[in-house]
């Protein structure tokens, strides 16, 4: 195959701040979550036997909290012997 010199055909300027014709947002929605990233919530990501054993966010929340305390109290403990 013989290659052909000359100009790379061109392509038209779009401005940086505008959205490409190839994109299509029209049946786009808000992110639901948006505000809470934006409060420094971090998402986490539990393997699904772990998942199975909370059915909500606040129940393992709460479970987490029991086990933070305990670490807490077992760390107090360690440095006052």
């Amino acid at each position: 195959m013989k290659k052909v010199k000359g100009h790379p055909p061109s392509v038209a300027e779009i401005p940086e701040d505008e959205i490409l014709p190839e994109y299509d947002f029209s049946h786009a929605r808000p992110n639901k979550y948006a505000e809470t990233y934006a409060k420094g919530t971090i998402v986490v990501t539990l393997d699904p036997d772990v998942a199975a054993v909370f059915p909500d966010a606040s129940s393992a929340n709460a479970a987490l909290r029991s086990l933070a305390d305990l670490i807490r109290t077992h760390a107090k403990k360690r440095r006052s012997a």
